[in-house]
């Protein structure tokens, strides 16, 4: 027989998290809506963080609550915490950096469907214009503190030496060496620049 006492703590941790979920939402809407945003990512982390303090000090301060102890509160705090970073990085950071979901808006603007050959041309030229790709992401990489811009040269800080060395090492070692990729398996994304062709001299110091 299930405890009643039991069965109230599960209710209120419920109504608790429903609470959270809306704060969260709430806050991340005004963020986006009404205020400057500088990298996604670190914007929807904050929001998380800043909701979990709306609805902690809900949670620690309303009677409706009481029936939950304190070590159970402090639970739900971290359970919060980290369900608000699952959904900075699951929902708007993938929706925003996702070449998929432009594939799938790209299809619906044209109706429904574009031929198969075209899509290279689309990707090299309607996505990285649309999507401000370069802009952005050297906004988001100097934001990082992973690359600085110094007289129109676009320089690599020793951070991003760091996360480009470990990026490097994961994709070699530790991404799929037969992936599926148009009908055939390959390992040709473990080691991407193997196939690079001959680039313009666009180097600078």
């Amino acid at each position: 027989m299930t405890d009643p006492g039991y069965a109230m703590k599960a209710r209120k941790s419920i109504l608790a998290t429903l609470l959270f979920l809306v704060v969260l939402v709430s806050v991340y809407w005004c963020h986006v809506r009404f205020f400057k945003v500088d990298v996604l990512l670190y914007s929807a982390v904050t929001d998380a963080a800043i909701a979990t303090i709306a609805a902690a000090s809900i949670l620690f301060s309303s009677h409706a609550f009481a029936p939950l102890g304190h070590h159970e509160k402090a639970q739900l705090c971290v359970i919060w915490l980290l369900t608000g970073y699952a959904f900075a990085i699951s929902v708007p950071t993938v929706i925003d950096r996702s070449l998929s979901f432009y594939l799938l808006e790209k299809l619906q603007q044209r109706g429904g469907g574009i031929q198969r050959a075209a899509f290279e041309e689309i990707f090299a030229k309607e996505y990285v214009k649309e999507h401000h790709l370069a802009d952005i992401r050297l906004t988001e990489q100097e934001r990082s503190g992973t690359i600085k811009v110094v007289d129109g040269c676009v320089k690599l800080t020793e951070r991003g030496a760091r996360v480009a060395t470990f990026s490097r090492f994961f994709r070699k070692y530790f991404l799929p060496r037969q992936r599926l990729v148009a009908g055939q398996y390959t390992d040709a994304l473990v080691d991407p620049f193997r196939y690079s062709e001959v680039a313009p001299n666009y180097s600078c110091r």
